[in-house]
């Protein structure tokens, strides 16, 4: 998996957002200050979750930004989904979709367990989990083996 520019960005105005802690918007532009996001693009992804329904934009002069439900209830697979599509994909196909001859049958298998693995992680971790610095044990123990520092 490759993390992108965009997906980045997009979790980061998030912990943004669920840190305000009245729960009054917050202004794309106090965003890209905060994040040092640049404006056009950070437009851009707000946009992409305004429409899958993570955030409401607030007209007016005190208006901006605002999660359409509890952080708890965001988690960072809906994010990467949100703005940039599957978490895994194969010549922009699902994992299931895509067939191989006999020969490499099995790879379809290894793309499979590949996006369960990202999804144990990525599913389970929430926007307000970010925002606290409390990520679930699962995470927090698999990133305690010295293995998972390693870049191979």
């Amino acid at each position: 998996m490759r993390v992108t520019t965009k997906s980045d960005y997009a979790l980061r105005a998030l912990i943004e957002i669920a840190r305000v802690d009245d729960g009054e918007p917050i202004s794309a532009d106090e965003l890209g200050r905060r994040q040092d996001i640049p404006k056009g693009f950070l437009q851009a992804i707000l946009a992409d979750l305004r429409r899958v329904g993570i955030l409401t934009s607030i007209r007016g002069k005190s208006g901006g930004w605002k999660l359409t439900k509890p952080a708890e209830e965001i988690s960072v697979a809906d994010v990467i989904r949100a703005v940039d599509g599957p978490l895994v994909s194969i010549y922009g196909q699902r994992p299931e979709a895509v067939s191989y001859d006999s020969t490499a049958e099995s790879l379809q298998q290894v793309w499979i367990a590949a996006r369960y693995s990202l999804r144990d992680v990525l599913e389970h971790v929430s926007i307000a989990q970010l925002a606290a610095k409390s990520l679930p044990e699962a995470v927090t123990d698999k990133v305690a083996v010295e293995d998972a520092w390693n870049p191979h």
